[in-house]
């Protein structure tokens, strides 16, 4: 315990100092929320990478392997991967010469008016909350094995170290401690990789000793099940607001692509071994035991505590990136699309500062009063990232490719997608629910914008390639206000 704690201890201490540099340092809301549309290429690559790397990938994605093997990479984590690419290499450009804060931003300063409330909710409340939770079940989970906390405990720790270096910090904070904690999660990801195969007695001797099953890409269910998995999930990362906030951040055009292309394919990489962990962990771990927990009893049981700790502080450092990105995506929302847009158009510096910091504590409060009290958070994440899908990706591809896209089309094609996902469970439909909800949105999307008219508050561009008004304007917020 002597070890875990000294590395706990340090890399806490490393964080908050971190943040209160950033404390005095961030003047400006554009700086808190958004980096000041100023940072460099190894901080977006490193915050991309950390990002991406949370509960999900150390704890689920392990577990993963576990229980379905080597095809549930193929199922989640390279389609998300493959989309994300597909994001930065097609839309980094246009997206980031918007000058904008988040996606919701994005139908606000097109549509104009209150536009941007559904996106907005979606991400603030729908995605961040829950996704915020596992992040904090997750860092409990580590407190509970490695000091003994009980897993209550251990939420209300993770709330206070997430909420006070978010608070205090901001994106710049997060970004430059998301560069330098990616180092730290790829070398205890591989770590614990080689430790694996090497406690199984080698390649040999585990592929004698797996199922095909476990193995082949496709599983035991086939390539249908892969493809419609894939289907499923990829499509959200289109409008992923973690990648869309690097892609704002960045400080240029040419940053954002190379950057995003580097850190994902960086962060496919490492993604690949979650799920070899887990299939490797077949050898030695009882198959009866909870799939999160493999992760963790894999550390403990294979490495001392001098190196396993390295490896829990890679999970840390995973969780806890995770943990004040969405936090800020949900801020971003609240203060830009809600606040600024709809109640306070001209707001001062100051206000949007208190704003942006009041937010940052409800948004971890509500995730976690989730960590507590949502029984299943993994289900409620998997219907948020589902609902994002089906309700964002169409009017998003609409906004930057189809100009005769009307406020009308795009209000209903997001109302109707939304009732239409959640009530797919009791319609009873032989179509998988989000393709269902695709149909759905690009559907009504199409024909209300083909029968209604542009709204006088439109901005009627293409997007891709014609530029907003954002994109000529210099922001006013860097200027401290004097009233």
């Amino acid at each position: 315990m002597t070890w875990y704690l000294s590395y706990i201890v340090i890399y806490f201490i490393l964080m908050f100092a971190m943040g209160v540099y950033y404390f005095f340092k961030v003047k400006t809301y554009d700086d808190y929320l958004i980096g000041g549309w100023n940072t460099g290429f190894w901080p977006i690559v490193g915050t991309i990478i950390s990002t991406w790397c949370g509960a999900a990938v150390f704890i689920g994605w392990v577990g993963m392997g576990f229980t379905v093997g080597l095809s549930g990479f193929f199922k989640f984590a390279l389609p998300g991967i493959l989309f994300c690419l597909l994001l930065i290499v097609a839309f980094a450009g246009p997206l980031r010469r918007q000058r904008l804060y988040t996606l919701a931003d994005l139908f606000g300063e097109r549509f104009g008016g209150r536009s941007g409330i559904i996106p907005s909710i979606l991400s603030a409340f729908i995605y961040s909350v829950p996704t915020l939770a596992l992040q904090m079940v997750g860092m409990s989970t580590i407190f509970n094995i490695t000091l003994g906390f009980e897993l209550n405990v251990g939420i209300a720790v993770s709330f206070v170290l997430i909420l006070g270096f978010t608070i205090l910090g901001g994106l710049p904070a997060t970004i430059i401690t998301d560069a330098l904690q990616s180092i730290i999660v790829i070398i205890g990801i591989i770590v614990l990789a080689v430790s694996s195969v090497m406690y199984a007695g080698g390649f040999q001797e585990i592929l004698a000793n797996t199922p095909m099953d476990y193995i082949s890409p496709l599983g035991a269910e086939g390539l249908g099940s892969v493809l419609l998995y894939a289907l499923s999930v990829g499509p959200f990362y289109l409008v992923w607001q973690s990648t869309w906030q690097r892609i704002f951040a960045s400080k240029s055009e040419k940053v954002a692509k190379k950057a995003g292309v580097t850190g994902f394919v960086i962060a496919g990489a490492i993604s690949f071994l979650p799920y070899s962990i887990g299939v490797i962990a077949r050898q030695y771990v009882p198959t009866d035991m909870d799939a999160d927990l493999i992760f963790s009893y894999v550390t403990a049981e294979l490495l001392p505590p001098a190196v396993g700790g390295i490896v829990f502080i890679g999970l840390m450092a995973a969780l806890m990136t995770g943990a004040t990105s969405f936090i800020l995506q949900g801020s971003s929302n609240i203060t830009r699309d809600l606040y600024q847009r709809i109640f306070n158009p001209k707001a001062t510096n100051k206000q949007l500062m208190f704003s942006a910091r009041l937010s940052v504590v409800i948004i971890s409060v509500l995730g976690m009063v989730a960590a507590y009290f949502v029984t299943n958070i993994e289900t409620a994440y998997q219907w948020a990232l589902r609902l994002s899908a089906t309700v964002l990706v169409f009017p998003f591809l609409a906004v930057m490719f189809w100009k005769k896209v009307t406020k009308h089309g795009m209000i209903w094609s997001m109302v109707l997608a939304l009732i239409a996902t959640l009530s797919w469970p009791y319609l009873n439909i032989p179509l998988d629910h989000t393709i269902f909800g695709f149909v759905v949105s690009i559907l009504t999307l199409v024909i209300v914008s083909l029968l209604t008219s542009h709204d006088k508050t439109e901005q009627v561009r293409a997007v891709y390639w014609e530029d907003l008004d954002s994109a000529s304007v210099k922001t006013e917020s860097t200027k401290e206000s004097t009233t």
